[in-house]
């Protein structure tokens, strides 16, 4: 018999995740709520810079993912990797350097997206020197998490560790590869993709972030926690195996289903669309054997808060994972895209699955840290039909939000005409659905401030143990047995599992990426699309800044509608200046790529100044800074130094008179502005200049074939 080996686990790290999960859950959803009031009362929007719905929208997703969900995910390895290995984690320093370097970040993601400082691509907007800090910080934590493997005393590496194993190596290629930017400045890059080639690449990682941040090491969680908290073995190791290997090597090809009816090139659309009916099957797999891992302790679900809470989180995944797979056929797609039933399907997953399965985690976890009994049962059952309550007051209404969209926005007279023309009509309509969806917001944050209750009353009743004394034995040499499965040699060879999870989830990258980055035919070129002016530059990274991207769309589908109400459908050659590609993912607003000539320069700065001056009844905040700010344009000869370097055909020593053509430019709108009443002597220095150039570029380098040679 081997010798027992007397160690500690270290329970200290794992107190500091939860800790920081708790607090930035509680921050994050406050800021999500105040973001869903603004859409209500436009007045929450203070009139101020910083607090307006498109510079907090993205520190609000910033904050839920990478700092709720991600901590969570610490959390939950640092707890389950030890006792899954029988080992202390690799390095106690590591392991702190790891935790204070992500709260770091995340304090530098609060500074910076309220700033304005943002590279504008979803779950990807921070800036360049964060990206590095990240990618630093990510290393750590694979340091520290392989050489706990390494060391381990447990042969046997049980299904949560492949999880997060292919949770590590993924996320690091996705992060590099989408983050590949040149710097104009501490705080300004572009993007070396640009227009198609940016969209395909950002919602490759836009997706993958969703599938291998907030599903694949909260699958891993899912096998440890629900088993212990049920107190019995996974239902199937076959179906775990399936369901890993399939998931990670099909979820990868999924991203451009995000594209559908888009510029993007139709074999690219179909790819995605086949993969993502694909990626049923493994996720289902993984959601059943979840929940028949219950099998013969439903009587205990109905008494234990942790399992209901667990339930329901494997059931939300299930039906995230069948309702993404549907919206990726064409046909649910053209309702679905660019309304509020993509957020709603959205925070099925994010509040059900993600929320729901770390309050479970938690709820188990702080109680056994501590030494104690949770403070209140009763409470933690409250929580929990909160919580309940707060995901369907959610959800519902935004479904019920987007069908209203969908149907208004394609909605013709029998004579031929948009029954809706006006799209405030399409936004007013659903106003008291965003009523609703503050309502199960609000319910879910009561939920989750009666858990900090409730966790806090159980550690202050309870004891914690910062380092738990455990004793294991050696790990024995594995000898590999006739009739042993074949899968087993893997599971004793994390070196191996790593490369074959690296191999896989490259397959689906380089299929659709590389061919959109060398074949020039899947971004014709058109002739009469120029590089934008220097001031048309500076105000498209004003609008980049102002976070508009997260209300309005550019990029008009080749529907009836769509053509009816907003002009010429768009063309991938129109966008290959655009650095990042700004087509968006929802329509609060009308979509902007033919809005070019629509309206007078005069409209755009009374609209800007007072968006209900012009749109009685508009949502939109107004943004007076514009008007008061002076242009800062020292950056225009980096900017137009780096994008000459990707590609935009600027001739050499164009920096050196960009700033001359930028002030021409600036005098014509500012004459247009003063033709029409508007009296400030210094009006050509103005932001709101530079904003309107960009706005009546939109869409004006192609002809209808209609009006061509008009």
């Amino acid at each position: 018999m081997a010798q027992l080996e007397q160690f500690s686990y270290d329970n200290s790290i794992v107190k500091k995740f939860a800790i920081a999960s708790v607090v930035f859950g509680v921050v994050g959803m406050l800021v999500g709520l105040w973001a869903a009031l603004e859409l209500i009362f436009p007045t929450l929007n203070l009139g101020i810079p910083y607090t307006t719905f498109g510079r907090i929208r993205p520190l609000h997703t910033n904050a839920v993912i990478f700092a709720f969900v991600g901590n969570g995910i610490f959390m939950g390895v640092y707890y389950s990797l030890q006792r899954l290995l029988k080992a202390r984690m690799y390095s106690d320093l590591l392991s702190n350097l790891h935790f204070w370097g992500w709260q770091l970040i995340i304090l530098a993601a609060a500074i910076t997206l309220p700033l304005g400082i943002t590279s504008a691509s979803e779950y990807a907007e921070l800036e360049w020197p964060i990206d590095i800090a990240i990618a630093l910080v990510w290393v750590i934590f694979g340091i520290n998490m392989f050489g706990t493997i390494l060391k381990r005393r447990e042969t046997h590496l049980y299904v949560a560790i492949w999880f997060y194993i292919a949770t590590w190596i993924t996320v690091a290629v996705l992060h590099i590869v989408k983050n590949i930017e040149l710097p104009v400045s501490l705080w300004k890059s572009y993007p070396i993709y640009a227009g198609v080639q940016d969209a395909l690449v950002q919602w490759w990682y836009g997706h993958n972030a969703v599938a291998f941040f907030l599903t694949t090491p909260y699958l891993g969680l899912m096998y440890y926690f629900l088993p212990k908290a049920a107190n019995r073995p996974v239902y199937s190791y076959r179906l775990s195996i399936i369901h890993f290997w399939a998931l990670i090597f099909i979820y990868i090809w999924a991203g451009p289903h995000h594209l559908l009816y888009t510029s993007l090139p139709d074999w690219a659309q179909s790819l995605g669309t086949v993969f993502s009916i694909m990626l049923i099957a493994p996720s289902w797999g993984g959601m059943l054997n979840g929940l028949l891992t219950l099998r013969g302790a439903w009587d205990r679900v109905r008494q234990d808060p942790v399992l209901k809470f667990l339930v329901v989180a494997v059931t939300a995944y299930g039906m995230s994972t069948f309702e993404g797979p549907m919206l990726s056929i064409k046909s649910f797609n053209a309702i679905s895209h660019f309304t509020d039933w993509t957020i709603g399907h959205v925070h099925i997953g994010a509040l059900g699955w993600n929320g729901f399965l770390t309050f479970g985690v938690l709820y188990w976890l702080i109680p056994r840290m501590y030494k104690t009994e949770l403070y209140s049962l009763k409470l933690a059952n409250t929580h929990f039909w909160i919580g309940t309550l707060g995901i369907l007051f959610y959800a519902i209404p935004l479904y019920w939000a987007g069908w209203t969209q969908s149907l208004m926005w394609k909605q013709f007279t029998p004579d031929g005409f948009l029954q809706y023309p006006n799209f405030l009509e399409t936004v007013t309509q659903i106003v008291p659905m965003y009523a609703m969806r503050a309502l199960g917001g609000t319910l879910f944050l009561t939920g989750v401030f009666i858990m900090v209750y409730n966790l806090m009353k159980t550690a202050a009743r309870g004891s914690f143990v910062a380092n738990e004394a455990v004793e294991a034995p050696a790990r024995e040499v594995y000898v590999a047995h006739k009739g042993d499965h074949w899968h087993k040699w893997l599971e004793r060879k994390p070196i191996q599992m790593l490369i074959g999870s690296l191999v896989l989830i490259l397959i689906g990258g380089i299929v659709e990426i590389f061919p959109m980055m060398l074949i020039d035919k899947n971004v014709p070129k058109i002739a009469t699309v120029m590089p934008y002016t220097p001031l048309e530059l500076h105000g498209r990274d004003i609008y980049i800044r102002e976070g508009c991207v997260g209300c309005h769309s550019q990029m008009v589908r080749p529907f009836r509608s769509e053509t009816v109400r907003y002009g010429e459908y768009s063309k991938s050659g129109e966008f290959i200046y655009d650095r990042p590609f700004l087509w968006g993912s929802k329509r609060t607003g009308p979509d902007l790529h033919r809005v070019g000539g629509k309206f007078p320069d005069s409209w755009h700065y009374n609209h800007m100044y007072d968006p209900r001056s012009m749109s009685p009844g508009s949502l939109m905040p107004p943004y007076p800074w514009l008007i008061d700010k002076d242009m800062n344009t020292s950056l225009i000869p980096g900017k137009i130094v780096a994008l000459r370097k990707l590609g935009t055909p600027y001739q050499p020593g164009y920096e050196k008179i960009a700033l001359d053509d930028l002030n021409k430019q600036a005098k014509k709108v500012a004459e247009s502005l003063r033709k029409d009443g508007v009296e400030d002597e210094t009006l050509e220095n103005k932001e709101i200049v530079a904003l309107i150039a960009y706005l009546q570029r939109l869409g004006t380098d192609i002809k209808p074939k209609a009006q061509a040679g008009k």
